[in-house]
């Protein structure tokens, strides 16, 4: 029999890609026992997720079965303590926390390691660290941060990767990184590519339904997904955005309908959302309310194009063969270097990439144009070239994967 099969992740967590990525993983190992571990035990499946345990509670379940643990995909590698343990509280929760936290470094010390244990990486699961562990591997993860991160913290991240079966990174700054460690690391397209390749009928089923059919209506010409994350939320970058977006809105007759693509601490404010919307005419603007994960993909899938600050917004919109573009504060952020470092490696060449609030309209009008069957053609070519990477993954002793691609429909007694 099979070992059971613990897919591990910040899918603990309402944030997009995260979400998104505990599916495509899902979807690939049909026939294997799965479990779903974080780092806290999470119910997700109100926004398309899925119930989630905390790894040490389901490891110590597990664990005299010797499960393998496969890492879903995100950026996690450098991805601190602290940093995890913020992301878990209610967002309301935040800025008291850390006001009170951060002057006292023991007590915030002593609330880490009680929030997500001692490990100073820990997304990062080691089978030497967690000795109840057979084998992991890494599916397309990030860490462009991870040579500027602590020593320590490298260190321990590095450790596992050298215990792993199987490593492979979604871009060249980590591949790089790894590589000057003395690792060699395969380069992956994210495993969110998948996405119109698993789940295209569930999209747009999705997309004929509730709050994506009611857009749908209202614009009947299209419209432009637009999300925008903290880095661009100041008075300044939204009113370079409304100058920009009006005269391309009326040139082209798009709508603009305006995501949220994460409504976890230092994700996505949706009065960021009608802050600009305010700034905008109303008749050619809607907000969705809505923060599910199938939602989202229909939104982005039937638009015309999608501008985000989301890396995997950009990724489901690559997916489905569509324009994008990747926005981005004029004075950078680690949100730009981690979308220019994955863009560097697989975006299509010629299509403008990350672009400051100020330069939207031109880079838009750009992308708009662009040839729809190359975009297509480019949205294979991920495709393919992710699912044939991973088929490493099956190689490795202890992993099995299917050879194509399986649709998982939505079950019926998920809500």
């Amino acid at each position: 029999m099979d070992r059971p099969l613990i897919l591990f992740g910040a899918f603990d967590r309402h944030n997009f890609g995260d979400l998104l990525l505990a599916r495509v993983a899902a979807a690939q190992w049909p026939g294997r026992e799965l479990h779903f571990a974080g780092l806290a035990d999470r119910d997700l499946r109100r926004w398309d997720g899925l119930a989630v345990r905390s790894l040490p509670d389901l490891l110590a379940e597990l664990a005299p079965r010797r499960p393998d643990l496969l890492h879903v995909g995100g950026e996690i590698l450098d991805c601190s303590a602290w940093q995890a343990a913020v992301m878990l509280l209610a967002p309301e929760q935040v800025q008291a926390v850390i006001a009170y936290l951060e002057p006292r470094p023991a007590e915030r010390a002593d609330w880490v390691r009680g929030s997500v244990g001692t490990a100073l990486a820990p997304y990062v699961a080691s089978s030497v660290r967690l000795p109840g562990l057979c084998r992991t591997a890494f599916a397309g993860v990030g860490g462009v941060g991870l040579a500027q991160a602590p020593e320590a913290l490298r260190a321990e991240v590095l450790a596992a990767l050298r215990a792993a079966s199987f490593v492979s990174v979604r871009d060249r700054i980590t591949q790089v990184t790894l590589a000057q460690a003395g690792m060699a690391a395969r380069l992956l397209p994210d495993p969110a590519v998948r996405v119109a390749e698993l789940f295209g009928r569930q999209v747009r089923q999705r997309a004929d339904m509730g709050e994506i059919a009611a857009v749908r209506a209202a614009f009947p010409s299209g419209y432009l997904a637009l999300q925008l994350g903290p880095e661009l939320a100041d008075d300044a970058c939204l009113d370079l955005l409304a100058v920009q977006l009006q005269p391309l809105l009326a040139a082209t007759g798009m709508g603009l309908v305006l995501f949220c693509a994460g409504l976890a601490p230092w994700h996505d404010d949706p009065a960021t959302l009608r802050r600009l919307a305010a700034r905008l005419p109303a008749p050619s603007l809607r907000i969705l309310p809505s923060g599910r994960l199938w939602d989202l993909c229909a939104l982005i899938a039937g638009s015309r194009a999608c501008v985000a600050s989301s890396l995997h917004a950009r990724i489901v919109a690559t997916a489905f063969g569509l324009p994008r573009l990747s926005l981005v504060p004029t004075g950078g952020s680690g949100q730009s270097r981690k979308l220019a470092a994955y863009l560097d490696a697989w975006e299509l060449p010629g299509l403008p990439t990350c672009v400051w609030p100020a330069g939207l309209g031109a880079a838009l009008s750009q992308a708009l144009a662009t040839d729809a069957g190359a975009l297509r053609r480019q949205a294979q070519s991920l495709e393919a070239t992710c699912r044939a990477g991973l088929a490493g993954l099956s190689r490795a002793e202890g992993f099995s994967a299917p050879d194509r691609a399986v649709e998982i429909p939505p079950r019926a007694t998920e809500k």
